[in-house]
């Protein structure tokens, strides 16, 4: 009988926030099961194993991600939009290291896994902070597959300890989203 109290979503949360503590690659069930307080087999009754447990909370991360920039550039356009995405992007790999590392090691099963929906949610996050530019539909993608590279690419370095040069890391990730949306507008304005 299951616990009172544990549900499914509860029990993958307890997750992603152990994972953000300890990391993604120390996550067990055992280790789990002690942070709630129950024995190991008690968690099978809400999650099918490790690998089950792992691709909850990568779901759960991406909606969670997807929530974050949302949030951050609702009203906004443009530079604006693309400034507060970023921004919103970085802080959120910040707190969330572990959840980050879940999210991306997850693979959809196919296509009515929930992970592609909770993927497509952060595309279309992405998508919304680059509409103001009114990009060419068919350079979008580039746009879109940029700025994960360069966005997530400096705050998965930065979250490991990657920036050791004197200069302040902020100025560096303003200086980055500036040349981004220059390049943009740049790219916007056609020949």
């Amino acid at each position: 009988m299951p616990r009172p109290g544990l549900t499914t979503a509860s029990v993958t949360e307890a997750a992603a926030e152990l994972v953000d503590e300890i990391g993604f690659e120390q996550l067990s069930m055992g280790v789990l099961a002690e942070r709630l307080g129950v024995r190991t087999p008690s968690l099978y009754k809400h999650v099918a194993g490790q690998a089950d447990l792992a691709h909850r909370i990568a779901v759960l991360t991406h909606h969670q991600f997807a929530d974050a920039i949302r949030d951050a550039i609702q009203g906004r356009a443009g530079g604006e939009a693309l400034a507060a995405g970023a921004q919103a992007m970085r802080k959120w790999v910040l707190e969330h290291p572990g959840r980050y590392t879940a999210g991306n090691a997850a693979r959809a099963s196919g296509p009515d896994d929930p992970l592609v929906a909770a993927v497509e949610r952060v595309v279309a996050s992405w998508a919304a902070m680059v509409r103001g530019y009114r990009l060419n539909p068919a350079q979008e993608i580039h746009a879109l597959r940029m700025m994960r590279s360069a966005l997530l690419g400096f705050a998965t370095v930065e979250a490991a300890g990657g920036f050791q040069f004197d200069a302040a890391v902020d100025d560096s990730f303003t200086w980055m989203i500036n040349f981004i949306d220059e390049g943009l507008r740049t790219i916007a304005a056609g020949p």
